[in-house]
């Protein structure tokens, strides 16, 4: 279930979007393994932001560049010289989808053709993760979860640039890596979909952590959209552990794995907005906060799916990957997380414990680090032994 230490020690990784929430985690987690790593990626998206507190910049090279740009990434592509890639570059929410749909098709539709096209004319590429989002589903709001071979939809500028995101990815791997012709190109290509990623370090605008630990941090009343709404909510750390395991399989197995795959939360953290929101009340509370009664808007909204789920069977049976930290824990954590921010704790070391902490839970709970406020490097192994 863990990243293997041998493979990715010196291994050449390129990221795209290594300055969101998502891609920081990743690269945190690939400085901890040993690899090479590249990112090309705009600047941070929010201030503060976890790249900068974290210190993420000091651990790889960091490229700060437009995904829109194909001869600039073409040019670092090959300059990097990567045998794996992870796409992460997006713009990665709902309603900015709403304030700026050309942006949000430019960045995740031809974004997403840009890094593949690149990829063509890099020979050293092995294999590549395209991560797209749950919400790429043609989205019913059935109760059941979404398998891989669901249709693809949208009902939103966001939703819909993900599945085309998805489509385009297909039409790439058909078109230019078919597995038939594997022998020839040597890269095979892998869809990645999430659910409800949340952690520590995430200060995105209209996502709900978010909006309830700055509502919580200034004494302020939280007004939420939709507490009835169902989402497979799950911590960064789960997600980004199947994207490095199937990494690892599409680098050693080939085009056998180069499909789409989910990641998502076990069945009962599928659960409502309200019973969240109460969860991180009660973690709030815990460590000495006075979180303030939320309230629900009832002014009109755009659209947004009401239940999502996603069947995640495939990758629990192919790839040997389970959810480890339910909810509770998940929820748990970034309240650690955020007090420990706020009382100005090294927050790459604390990011560092996190990811060793996960490593070794295997599913059992694991109690949060201690808060240090001076940056404490054994965290960050030096050897392959102490990798192990």
């Amino acid at each position: 279930m863990n990243p293997t230490p041998d493979f990715w020690h010196d291994r050449r990784v390129f990221i795209t979007g290594h300055t969101g929430f998502k891609g920081s985690w990743l690269s945190l987690w690939l400085q901890r393994l040993g690899a090479r790593i590249t990112g090309y990626a705009l600047e941070p998206p929010t201030q503060p932001n976890l790249f900068s507190h974290a210190r993420v910049g000091s651990g790889m090279d960091s490229l700060i560049a437009d995904i829109r740009n194909l001869p600039r990434l073409q040019q670092a592509l090959r300059h990097a010289n990567p045998e794996i890639v992870f796409h992460l570059a997006a713009q990665p929410l709902v309603r900015q989808g709403y304030r700026d749909p050309v942006d949000t098709y430019a960045t995740n539709v031809m974004g997403t053709v840009h890094l593949l096209e690149a990829v063509r004319h890099t020979p050293s590429v092995r294999a590549v993760v395209i991560v797209t989002s749950d919400k790429c589903y043609h989205n019913q709001e059935w109760v059941w979860g979404y398998r891989e071979n669901e249709p693809l939809g949208g009902r939103d500028p966001y939703s819909s640039s993900k599945g085309c995101a998805e489509l385009v990815t297909a039409a790439y791997r058909e078109a230019f890596f078919n597995a038939a012709d594997d022998a020839r190109h040597q890269v095979a290509i892998a869809s990645a979909r999430a659910g409800n990623v949340i952690g520590g370090g995430d200060w995105a605008e209209d996502r709900l952590i978010p909006d309830l630990l700055r509502a919580f941090e200034r004494g302020q009343t939280p007004i939420i959209r939709a507490p009835q709404a169902i989402r497979p909510w799950q911590h960064v750390l789960e997600p980004l552990a199947g994207y490095l395991h199937l990494a690892e399989r599409l680098s050693n197995e080939g085009s056998a794995y180069g499909e789409a795959w989910n990641f998502g939360p076990a069945e009962e953290d599928a659960q409502p907005v309200h019973r969240l929101i109460e969860h991180l009340r009660t973690a709030w509370r815990q460590g000495g906060g006075t979180p303030p009664p939320w309230h629900f808007d009832r002014q009109p909204q755009p659209h947004e799916a009401h239940y999502l789920k996603l069947d995640c069977a495939k990758a629990r049976s192919r790839l040997g990957w389970q959810p480890r930290w339910p909810l509770s824990e998940a929820i748990h954590r970034i309240a650690a997380w955020h007090r420990a921010y706020l009382e100005g704790a090294d927050m790459r070391a604390y990011c560092q414990a996190e990811i060793l902490a996960f490593t070794a839970a295997a599913g059992a709970s694991v109690q949060p680090p201690q808060i240090n406020r001076e940056p404490n490097f054994d965290v960050y192994p030096s050897t392959a032994a102490d990798r192990r």
